[in-house]
């Protein structure tokens, strides 16, 4: 099965900031990055399209094609809980530097640790119907449970190469 996991556009939040599950809108650029989301996979014929239910995702669902794309709640971002919204040096919690020593295994302050991202993730794929050829609009963090779940990268190194913005990546699994 050919998996493309096509990531959001850029977001209009500044630099540094945790925004995780919130809704937040994409840049002004939205329409360039958008145009060439929509050049790589414009002649592609899926079977189905799924996408994370955040306004980033919908809105380039609906340009790329797919007003009618399922929305899946499982394909959103981690949830950064108490953090969302807060630049990564401001968050005054002590329990981000326990959370930096294991985010894997650790849940953020009323949020999720990458392992229950990991368990969204792979319950959805479990569950969705065997295809060829599937879109998925969604985030980084769910692209890089993708890697992790077919071997291309581990958890430790998940993040050394988190897809860009408007990038589709494509994923076989059998």
């Amino acid at each position: 099965m050919k998996m493309y996991f096509i990531r959001h556009t850029s977001v209009a939040v500044p630099v540094g900031t945790c925004y995780g599950q919130s809704d937040v809108a994409v840049k002004n650029t939205f329409p360039e990055e958008a145009t060439s989301v929509l050049a790589q996979i414009n002649s592609i014929s899926f079977d189905y399209v799924y996408c994370s239910p955040l306004s980033r995702c919908v809105k380039l669902a609906d340009f790329c094609g797919y007003s009618q794309a399922i929305l899946d709640s499982r394909l959103k971002e981690l949830d950064f809980g108490a953090w969302e919204l807060q630049r990564w040096e401001e968050i005054n919690d002590p329990h981000l530097q326990i959370w930096y020593k294991d985010w894997i295994n650790t849940r953020v302050t009323g949020g999720e640790s990458f392992h229950d991202l990991y368990q969204r993730f792979t319950d959805f794929i479990n569950e969705i119907p065997k295809a060829n050829t599937i879109a998925i609009f969604t985030h980084g963090g769910i692209i890089n449970c993708a890697r992790v779940y077919t071997g291309l990268t581990t958890q430790q190194q998940m993040f050394v190469q988190t897809p860009s913005y408007g990038s589709v990546t494509l994923i076989e699994m059998n």
